[in-house]
């Protein structure tokens, strides 16, 4: 529920709703690619002129509004910006929350060995370590959910020394992807997806096979 969120964050980045608001929050995993992304791309490749993952991420969430058409369902995505250019929701915040996938930060290091340099906290997911990504958040305004259990993420780094692996590498290796695979995952992205992401937007339509006019 909102309310969880709202908790941890400075009344600046708080969520414009009642506590118990229903939220969820939306993940990608790595076969997101092959079962969602690719067969958008084929049906819909004229009509894609921004970031593809983005589309297909809108695409399917309006498919999911359409199924509660009683409702009011609000769509926040993760890369949409307030006026302010502060992100709508903080998505990493917003998953650790709403148990979907740890968040660990400078604060979950006893010894930090990093003195006077910024340090960005990044999430770890149970099942697929850093292989997942935070799309977006759906938000119900007309449902309260007051007794709603807050489940706890599942604390998968839990020694001191992973969780300096883990900030280092994400901070200062990020590039090469090892942070992702800070415990044993049970799925990754296939090399065809890594390619993907790790290409810069702009020539990744041409890695789909889409045209520069679609660019």
């Amino acid at each position: 529920e909102v309310g969880w969120y709202n908790a941890v964050l400075q009344p600046a980045f708080h969520l414009p709703y009642p506590d118990d608001t229903l939220a969820f929050v939306v993940l990608s995993t790595p076969s997101m690619f092959d079962k969602a992304l690719k067969p958008f791309v084929k049906k819909e490749r004229l009509k894609i002129i921004r970031d593809p993952v983005d589309q297909c991420v809108s695409h399917h969430l309006a498919r999911v509004k359409e199924k509660f058409p009683d409702q009011r369902v609000d769509v926040m995505f993760d890369y949409e910006m307030l006026p302010s250019r502060k992100p709508k929701f903080l998505a990493q915040t917003a998953a650790h929350v709403a148990g979907a996938a740890y968040y660990y930060q400078r604060k979950d290091v006893k010894l930090d060995p990093w003195g006077k340099k910024r340090i960005f906290g990044v999430c770890i997911h149970p099942k697929y370590g850093g292989w997942f990504a935070i799309r977006a958040l759906l938000i119900f305004p007309d449902i309260q959910v007051p007794l709603l259990e807050q489940p706890t993420p599942v604390d998968c780094v839990s020694t001191e020394e992973k969780r300096i692996e883990l900030l280092e590498q994400f901070n200062f290796h990020w590039q090469d992807g090892h942070y992702r695979d800070i415990i044993e995952v049970k799925e990754r992205y296939s090399e065809e997806q890594k390619a993907y992401f790790a290409t810069p937007p702009a020539e990744r339509f041409r890695l789909l096979g889409l045209s520069q006019e679609a660019q």
